[in-house]
C-alpha cells in the first residue's frame, strides 16, 4: 500500500542533489575522518554569529519569566520588530519603507511560500532564469503552480531578458530572480534590471493580473570588490523582496526572514494582507518569537564578510591552478565552474573519489557545471587542491 502522495514520492525519488551530496559527505567523514573530507556541498555558514547575539540571548533569558514572553503575537510579527526592520531595509533598498509593507516570516523560504500562496492560482507559472535554487520548483508546486526556467546567458550567467520575454505566457504570474545568485555568485547589474523592468511593464499592458517581480536576496550583504547589489523596488512597482538573516548573522536555524512589498505598488495593502493570512493558514502562524526578539537586538550587526572574501581568493587559486573555467563570483559564497568532460554528475562522482564534495549543476537546472560552497575554513579549501587536480586530470586537460 502506498503511504505517500505521488508528488512527494516523486520528490523523494529525485531529492535535492545538495542534500544528497551532504549526506554522502557524512558517510565519507565517518569512514575516513573529518579532516580527510573537503565538503563544499552545503551553503551552511560556519562563521560564528556576531558577539551581540550572545548578549542578546542573555537579555532575552532574563525577560523570559514575564507573562506571554513567548506568546502569540500578530501574524505579521511584533510591531516593534517590523518598525525597526522598516528603517533597516529603507537604507538597504534605497526607498522609504513603512512597517505596513513588511511581514516577518519563518525564514526566506517561509516568505517565498506565503507570497506564492497569496498570489498563485492552479496552473499559474513561476518563471526564473537557470541555474536556480532547486527548492523554487517545490515551493510553487506547493500551491498548484509550475516552475518554468529560461537559461541565463552562457558564460556570464546574466539574465537573458529577450528569452525571458519570449517565455512569458498568459499563465505567467511571477518572475523570480536571485541576486547575488545561488549557485553562480553573479550580481545582476542595474542596466539588466532596468531592461527587465521595462519588459515586464510592457507585458503587463492589457493583463487582468500583473506579473510580479520577486527578488530573493539572502546574500545581499555579501558582495565583493566594491560591487553594489541594485534594488528592484525603485524600478518596478509590482516587485516584492524576500530575504532572511540566516547568512549575514549566521543564524540559519533560527528561521527569521521577511517579505517586503514595494511601497509603490498599487493597492499594496491587499497583497500584504494576503501574505499575512497565508502566514497563518500555511501553519507558520508567525515567525518564531525568539528569533524576532533576537533580531531586534542585533539587526544592524553582521558577520565579518572579509573572511568570505579571503576564502573566495583561496578557492579561486585552487581552481585556477587546476585549470578549471568559471565566472568569478561577485557575491554570495559559491563558485559554479564548468565540469571537465561536460558530464557534471560523472565529474562530481570523480571528486567524491578524491573525498571532495560538490553539487552537480543538474541539481540547479544547469547541466555541465558544478557548485562549490566556500563557507568552509581556508584550511579545507587549501587541502582540496590535490583532489581537484587529480579529478581534473582524469578527464583530460
Amino acid at each position: 500500500m502506498q503511504l505517500l502522495s505521488n508528488q512527494v514520492k516523486s520528490y523523494m525519488d529525485c531529492s535535492s542533489w545538495i542534500r544528497r551530496m551532504f549526506e554522502a559527505g557524512i558517510e565519507l567523514k565517518k569512514k575516513y575522518g573529518e579532516d580527510a573530507v573537503c565538503d563544499f556541498s552545503l551553503g551552511n555558514p560556519d562563521l560564528p554569529p556576531p558577539s551581540g547575539v550572545c548578549q542578546g540571548l542573555r537579555e532575552i533569558a532574563e525577560e523570559a519569566g514575564a507573562p506571554f514572553a513567548f506568546g502569540y503575537m500578530p501574524n505579521f510579527g511584533y510591531p516593534a520588530v517590523r518598525e525597526a526592520l522598516a528603517k533597516h531595509v529603507s537604507v538597504e533598498q534605497g526607498v522609504s519603507v513603512t512597517p505596513d509593507c513588511l511581514v516577518l516570516t519563518c525564514g526566506a523560504a517561509g516568505a517565498l511560500n506565503t507570497f506564492l500562496r497569496a498570489v498563485i492560482e492552479p496552473g499559474d507559472e513561476l518563471l526564473c532564469p537557470a541555474p536556480y535554487f532547486v527548492e523554487y520548483g517545490f515551493y510553487v508546486e506547493n500551491h498548484g503552480g509550475k516552475l518554468k526556467s529560461v537559461p541565463a546567458k552562457a558564460g556570464t550567467f546574466d539574465l537573458d531578458v529577450a528569452a525571458l520575454e519570449a517565455a512569458i505566457t498568459e499563465h505567467t504570474r511571477v518572475l523570480l530572480i536571485n541576486s547575488p545568485n545561488n549557485p553562480t555568485g553573479i550580481i545582476y547589474p542595474e542596466s539588466t534590471l532596468r531592461e527587465l523592468s521595462a519588459m515586464l511593464t510592457r507585458k503587463n499592458e492589457g493583463r487582468r493580473r500583473p506579473i510580479f517581480l520577486l527578488a530573493d536576496e539572502p546574500y545581499r550583504f555579501l558582495a565583493f570588490d566594491g560591487a553594489v547589489v541594485p534594488s528592484v523596488l525603485p524600478l518596478y512597482p509590482y516587485s516584492v523582496v524576500v530575504s532572511s538573516f540566516s547568512k549575514n548573522l549566521s543564524l540559519p536555524g533560527v528561521r527569521i526572514g521577511y517579505a517586503l512589498v514595494n511601497p509603490a505598488m498599487p493597492n499594496r495593502a491587499e497583497l500584504v494582507g494576503g501574505i499575512i493570512l497565508a502566514n497563518r493558514i500555511l501553519g507558520f502562524v508567525n515567525a518564531p518569537a525568539l528569533g524576532q526578539k533576537l533580531l531586534l537586538k542585533v539587526m544592524e550587526q553582521q558577520v565579518d564578510a572579509s573572511i568570505y572574501g579571503r576564502r573566495r581568493e583561496a578557492m579561486a587559486k585552487v581552481l585556477d591552478e587546476a585549470g578549471y573555467k568559471y565566472p568569478r563570483p561577485r557575491g554570495a559564497f559559491y563558485f559554479f565552474p564548468e565540469a571537465p568532460g561536460g558530464d557534471d554528475v560523472a565529474f562530481v562522482n570523480a571528486l567524491v573519489e578524491e573525498r571532495v564534495l560538490a553539487v552537480p549543476g543538474k541539481g540547479f537546472g544547469c547541466e555541465g557545471h558544478f557548485r562549490l560552497a566556500f563557507c568552509v575554513g581556508e584550511d579545507v579549501i587549501k587541502r582540496s587542491a590535490d583532489g581537484f587536480k587529480r579529478a581534473r586530470d582524469k578527464f583530460g586537460k
